[in-house]
Formats: C-alpha cells, structure tokens, sequence
C-alpha cells in the first residue's frame, strides 16, 4: 500500500484529503506541526507528499527545494492561487505535478496514480544480480530473461519496495487490487507459487519465504 502524506494547514481540507486518500486505498498521514517539516518528511518514507505552498514557518517552495538537496520522494504541490508564477516555480524546483485549490477529488486521484506510475517505471532496478524491468515486466540474468505475468510482477515489485520485511497476504490483495486485479485468496497462492518457479529459473530459489499465518519475505 502506497503511502502519502499530506502537508496542509487547513484542518478542514487536510481531514478531507487524508479521507479521501484512504478511502482510495492509500495509507495517509499528514504533519501536525511545520516547524520541522522538512526532517519529519524525510523520516516518514512516504511514497508521495501532497504538499500546500503555503504553510507556517517556511512556504512549500522553499520546502520543496529543500527536499530535493536530500531526497526524490514525489511532490504534488497544492495551491489556492491560480498562478503561473507558481506552477513555472514549483515545476523548476522539482515538484513531480501541481494542482489548484478547489480541487477535483477524482483529478487529483488521478494525477496522484500517473505520478506514482510514472516513478514505478522509472525503478527498473536490481535484485541480487537480476535486472528488472517494471515496465515490461521482465526479470533478466545475464542472457536470460524471464517474462512475468502482470499479477506476478505486481506482487514482486510490492516484495521488492518491501524487501527484508513480511508483506501479508492482505497487503499484496490489497495492492492487486488497486491496479485493477481482481483475484481471490487462491488465485495469490498460485501466482505466488509461479513467481517462485520463474526465480528459480534466474537463480533465486529461496528468493520468496513463507511466514506461516501471516504473509511473505522477498530474501
């Protein structure tokens, strides 16, 4: 699941917002205090900021160039001011979209999707020694390559975000789900079994290890 965070000092909205993202399927959160923003940001490992120019103690720009000097987590900036001074200096300093206050919920969720997507299939990656491309949906050793299925690639590149720590088998439903992938509880154990096989193939035989009642590890 997709974390976000949201940096806006108006309550009413930033409730709404955080609402809005989990009843989305997103894990949300958002900063109670500004004075440190920018450290609380960085601890958070957020997988995206939705972030308000305007803010106490430093605006989002100077918030924003900050972040960049440490991090490329992905930043939408909001405004209420319908200015392209804004928009021309929030892109520059690195901001991944921008959108104006009052904004459309199903606009913002999509422009919340196409940043995400579009940082995803920029991650083609390494695990141990395999290549992986997220966008075509391979995994390549050497000269062999192997073709994932979508669930398949879906479920490793969740793994993989969370590499080391156990993924439950509700997260990688959940997560299929959200790309439009609607398979039941059987249908994982397959796709997982699958995955396993095609690892083995490049290598990786105990890539993916069971935890009994609870989910899996990616190794």
């Amino acid at each position: 699941m997709k974390k976000i965070v949201v940096v806006e000092d108006d309550r009413n909205m930033c409730t709404e917002l955080v609402q809005l993202l989990k009843n989305s399927g997103y894990e949300a959160e958002s900063l109670k205090e500004f004075e440190h923003a920018e450290e609380e940001l960085l601890a958070s490992h957020a997988d995206l900021i939705l972030l308000d120019i305007n803010i106490p103690y430093i605006n989002g720009e100077m918030l924003l160039q900050n972040l960049r000097k440490k991090s490329d987590i992905p930043v939408i900036m909001l405004t209420s001011r319908n200015n392209e001074v804004d928009e021309v200096l929030s892109m520059s300093y690195g901001a991944d979209d921008y959108i104006t206050k009052p904004y459309n919920p199903t606009i913002l969720l999509l422009r919340i999707s196409n940043v995400l997507k579009r940082i995803q299939s920029k991650e083609d990656s390494k695990y141990r020694d395999l290549e992986i491309n997220m966008q075509n949906g391979t995994i390549k050793k050497d000269d062999v390559e192997i073709i994932l299925t979508k669930n398949e690639m879906i479920i490793f590149g969740y793994l993989l975000q969370y590499q080391n720590k156990i993924v439950t088998r509700d997260e990688l439903m959940t997560t299929l789900w959200n790309n439009d992938e609607y398979i039941n509880d059987n249908a994982l154990t397959v796709n997982i079994s699958r995955l396993r096989t095609k690892l083995k193939d490049v290598g990786c035989e105990d890539a993916i290890e069971t935890r009994k009642g609870i989910g899996y590890i990616l190794l």
